[in-house]
């Protein structure tokens, strides 16, 4: 496993994102636990975008305007519920002191749908991956899978650092009822542009 490939990948995942928000929006709402089991739907998110990208489905979404855009807008539109549920008071993403634990099943199903519905990922890992493959390399295949795998670990242990760094702090934060306030904001606020991000981009 080369160096550059482990630098280039903590690069990338250490680069704040939508994962990243939500698995630090569950920690604060939700306590270590949730912060663990989201960073683990996020990185299960991964998974399809790098099946794609490995059988080559990531060049048709690339070559299809029509299928990049519904799946872009599909993410937008996701993103903006994400919004919608933490400005809430009574949402699901409530940063509150109290409130009732969400099942460990739809924190899951909604971390993975954060980076499902991110088309950019797809086309991320078909030119990233090719990358770090020697074109002598004797199985290609088998390398790629590697390579995926050690991104698959660096994203899970990185997230979940985020994630266990922002449930260290919850009770101080959710102490005061003004700093839970504008966590809620602040946290819509981010998912809207995220929204809006990824509403402008191309391909």
């Amino acid at each position: 496993m080369s160096a550059d490939f482990i630098v280039t990948s903590l690069i990338v995942v250490v680069t704040p994102g939508t994962g990243v928000l939500y698995t630090l929006a569950a920690a604060i709402s939700g306590g270590r636990r949730a912060s663990v089991v989201a960073a683990f739907g996020c990185t299960l998110g991964i998974v399809p975008h790098i099946a794609a990208a490995i059988a080559g489905l990531a060049a048709v979404l690339n070559a299809s305007a029509e299928a990049f855009q519904v799946l872009k807008y599909l993410g937008v539109a996701y993103l903006l519920y994400l919004a919608w549920s933490t400005w809430g008071r009574h949402g699901g993403y409530q940063v509150e002191r109290e409130t009732s634990r969400r099942s460990s099943a739809r924190v899951i199903v909604d971390a993975i749908l954060v980076n499902l519905l991110n088309p950019k990922l797809s086309m991320f890992f078909l030119a990233f991956l090719p990358q770090f493959v020697s074109a002598t390399e004797p199985d290609p295949l088998a390398r790629m899978l590697l390579l995926s795998a050690v991104f698959m670990l660096l994203t899970f242990v990185v997230f979940v650092a985020y994630g266990l760094l922002a449930a260290a702090v919850r009770e101080q934060l959710l102490s005061r009822e003004r700093v839970a306030r504008w966590l809620r904001r602040a946290f819509a606020g981010t998912f809207v542009a995220l929204a809006a991000r990824l509403a402008i981009t191309d391909r």
